[in-house]
């Protein structure tokens, strides 16, 4: 993976037209990144017929919001708008495709081969996203069909990480259980967080120190976490005194039908709902 400086640098080298197809919240997160990093304002472009104030303000540093005048084609397409409306979307934008674009889409649920339908021949790219990427925190897998190159592949990596690290997988077979895994689980962290606080609250907490206290403890524990070289399982033991409230705790979230296998059930359930959005 790229350093913050190189991405830097390869982003205020970048030449040609950057087009952003849908600037909500996770496409103007990537927007904000990307200028962030130094990419000249002047080569993107922003196709949104609804823009959010904050993408409308970055007209006056050189955005081209929804220009009227022909664009041409892009060196970079990025596809962020939702999946329901890319039957609609994917042929208004196939103008901006040309022999030498990398098209790369963050749409939940819609594979390559569905991408390849509406814009044959291209090099694309289907990446997955999650939502700590509004404050460049997130994590983004990514895979590729046969027509990306080696530079489009390290164009696109730049790009993906202005919001935080990527990955990338040969098998987009396995965009599921990422998708159920990293996509949605920022939503299990926060229920994690939502019942901690409810359970402090049932203890004789004051609800609102529960959840002060609750959400200091994921986040604080999910930086230590980023931070540490030792495996979750290992600091997990470290926390835990034999005999004592932490291990008291955890007999009761370590039984057989408790947190893993619920987490378990749950990501199954994830999984399986992708693979029928997807068709």
């Amino acid at each position: 993976m790229m350093t913050a400086n190189t991405n830097a640098h390869a982003l205020a080298d970048f030449s040609g037209t950057l087009v952003l197809v849908g600037a909500g919240k996770m496409g103007g997160a990537m927007l904000e990144g990307w200028l962030a990093l130094g990419l000249d304002a002047k080569k993107v472009v922003v196709i949104d017929p609804q823009p959010a104030s904050e993408i409308s303000a970055l007209v006056q540093r050189g955005v081209r919001l929804n220009p009227s005048t022909a664009i041409g084609e892009a060196t970079a397409l990025v596809i962020a708008v939702k999946p329901q409306v890319a039957p609609d979307v994917l042929p208004l934008i196939r103008p901006y495709v040309g022999s030498s674009t990398i098209a790369v889409s963050i749409m939940a649920g819609r594979p390559l081969r569905f991408i390849e339908q509406a814009l044959p021949g291209a090099a694309l790219v289907r990446a997955m996203p999650n939502t700590p990427a509004a404050i460049a925190r997130g994590i983004t897998v990514a895979v590729g069909n046969a027509y990306v190159s080696a530079p489009q592949r390290e164009l696109v990596d730049t790009l993906l990480s202005a919001t935080g690290a990527v990955e990338w997988i040969a098998d987009e077979a396995l965009m599921d259980a990422v998708t159920a895994l990293s996509g949605s689980g920022p939503a299990y962290i926060f229920l994690l967080a939502e019942a901690m606080a409810r359970a402090g609250a049932a203890a004789g907490l004051p609800p609102a120190l529960a959840d002060t206290l609750a959400r200091a403890t994921v986040a604080g524990s999910g930086e230590l976490l980023r931070r540490s070289t030792l495996d979750a399982a290992t600091l997990r033991q470290n926390v835990t005194s034999p005999g004592g409230t932490t291990a008291a705790a955890l007999e009761v979230l370590m039984a057989k039908d408790g947190l893993e296998s619920l987490m378990t059930k749950a990501i199954a359930a994830a999984t399986r709902r992708s693979r029928e959005l997807a068709g």
